[in-house]
């Protein structure tokens, strides 16, 4: 085996790895501008993240076995040659759905690089200083996250939307002058991989997606929507089916009866709803409402992502004290507050209104980047870390497409119940039409083809106000679903020791704890 540079390897896998959250946050902020230019309907502008979340998150346990057996360095190269041109197609794409397409055909990209270097970075380490490493890899994880929508804001407002998809490409072809430095260990082989459960479950997923995200356009009684949700179903239980039969599952579902691990796998469920899909749901709202730019979105936004920086490291310290119950419980209650909070900030709102509840929120999610990689695994016995780590990250992953999904379709149905259509009836296209224009972050544009004065007004008045009552409804709904999941994990938690007791660093990654990394993530 090529031993590579271990610095070359550290130094990649911190720039890839908020490469991989940048392209999820920075592009969120950009959602108003692509609507706008390319003419896109709501459906089609969502999946222009959701489309991205859905590949990576259902393509990254097999793009980690397909890894073992091809060459982890060599996974990752082609991850990320092939990750670098489909967003340079997407930032060159003159139709929403060249770039919907492109965007999701970059998650295959994404997801190979993602699961390649984190093995890569394991092989590099060992003991305390593959803890550190992990340990760094994560605090730059956390950048990416706080300082995405930014990042995008910045790039809008200097170059437009497209700048975003381009630049993206341009770190990600520097990041492959790295690979000859990488490490080159031998292919394992390994047992069977359960191509049949990971088809099942990411095909599943996926057509659960498209019925969230079709559903508010298209109708629900729709033959693609209904056909959707049928399959669905199907495919899992032809998942569950297949877990339990096969000699090496993607997952071993017999983990789920463990109340440790499973309240570890609700808490990421119920936080892809109190805050990733918050990233992706408040610009365009912020926009519509506010009136603000992309950049000073941007800025709005660290006041939710910012606390991802420095959680952790609190959250590390607080963990060889407090037990994991305790620590769940309280970012669940900090959520649940915040969301609640949230929904007594009216539109037009200061920062400073909207500082408390997005603190709020964003601490609550800091808090589970510090115990939540070290709780899964310490759930189970050393010799199925691997596994546990990867089940953990497959759930945490596909929570987080749904949720993208699911939140911006709840808010889109309670938005147009709520909507008086006849104060909006002079709009071309109809009431329908003009909601779609605002929940896009584009209703400014929209009511500038109604006339000035009070027709225009009172259209701008009605949407505002029925967009405000569909997030804040919204968001009652994720503050009672924190605050029950408070409750039910405190309960399946009882009695487990403090997690510093737990055989992983508090704050690290779960690919420190096993000697299969590429599962891990």
């Amino acid at each position: 085996m090529s031993t590579g540079n271990p610095r070359a390897t550290l130094a990649a896998a911190c720039v890839v790895g908020p490469l991989m959250t940048l392209v999820v946050t920075g592009p969120s902020v950009a959602v108003p501008d692509i609507g706008a230019d390319l003419h896109s309907s709501l459906a089609a502008a969502q999946w222009v993240v959701d489309g991205y979340m859905l590949t990576a998150s259902s393509s990254l346990a097999a793009m980690g076995s397909l890894a073992d057996r091809v060459g982890h360095r060599r996974m990752f190269t082609w991850g990320m040659a092939f990750f670098a041109f489909w967003m340079t197609v997407s930032g060159l794409a003159n139709s929403i759905l060249l770039l919907d397409v492109s965007r999701a055909i970059a998650g295959f990209g994404s997801g190979a690089a993602l699961a390649s270097i984190t093995a890569i970075l394991a092989q590099s380490f060992d003991g305390a200083a593959r803890a550190k490493a992990f340990g760094l890899f994560g605090t730059f994880l956390g950048a990416g996250l706080a300082f995405g929508p930014m990042f995008g804001g910045v790039l809008v407002n200097l170059w437009g939307w497209r700048s975003v998809f381009l630049v993206l490409a341009a770190v990600s072809a520097l990041v492959l002058l790295s690979t000859p430095l990488l490490p080159r260990p031998e292919p394992n082989r390994g047992p069977r991989f359960d191509w049949t459960g990971t088809f099942a479950f990411g095909f599943g997923v996926a057509l659960f997606v498209l019925a969230l995200v079709e559903g508010p356009g298209r109708g629900w009684t729709d033959p693609v929507v209904l056909g959707s949700a049928v399959g669905c179903l199907v495919l899992m239980v032809a998942f569950v089916a297949v877990e339990r039969r096969t000699e090496h599952p993607m997952f071993d579902l017999g983990l789920f009866a463990r109340p440790q691990f499973l309240a570890v796998c609700l808490v990421p469920l119920v936080l892809a709803f109190s805050f990733v899909a918050l990233v992706i749901v408040l610009p365009p709202y912020l926009t519509s409402t506010s009136g603000l730019s992309a950049f000073r979105i941007g800025l709005v936004l660290l006041l939710l992502t910012g606390p991802s920086l420095v959680m952790p490291a609190v959250t590390g310290v607080l963990a060889q004290k407090v037990s994991q119950r305790v620590l769940f419980v309280v970012l669940l209650c900090f959520s649940a507050a915040g969301a609640a909070w949230l929904t007594m900030v009216e539109p037009g709102a200061s920062t400073a209104a909207l500082a408390g509840p997005l603190l709020f929120l964003g601490i609550g999610y800091g808090i589970s980047l510090g115990i939540l990689d070290g709780a899964a695994v310490s759930a189970v016995e050393p010799e199925r870390m691997g596994m546990a780590a990867g089940m953990f990250n497959t759930v945490r992953l596909a929570s987080d497409a749904v949720s993208m999904a699911g939140l911006g379709t709840l808010v889109t149905a309670l938005t147009k119940s709520a909507l008086d259509s006849g104060a909006v009836s002079g709009y071309p296209g109809g009431a329908e039409a003009l909601t779609s224009r605002a929940l896009q972050g584009g209703l400014t544009e929209a009511a500038k083809t109604l006339p000035a004065g009070a027709v225009r007004d009172r259209a701008v008045t009605a949407v505002t106000d029925a967009y405000a009552s569909g997030l804040h409804t919204t968001m009652w709904i994720v503050a009672a679903a924190c605050a029950v999941s408070a409750v039910v994990v405190g309960s399946l938690l009882s009695g487990t020791k403090p997690s510093g007791d737990a055989p992983v660093e508090a704050s690290g990654d779960s690919a420190t704890a096993s000697p299969e990394p590429a599962s891990a993530h």
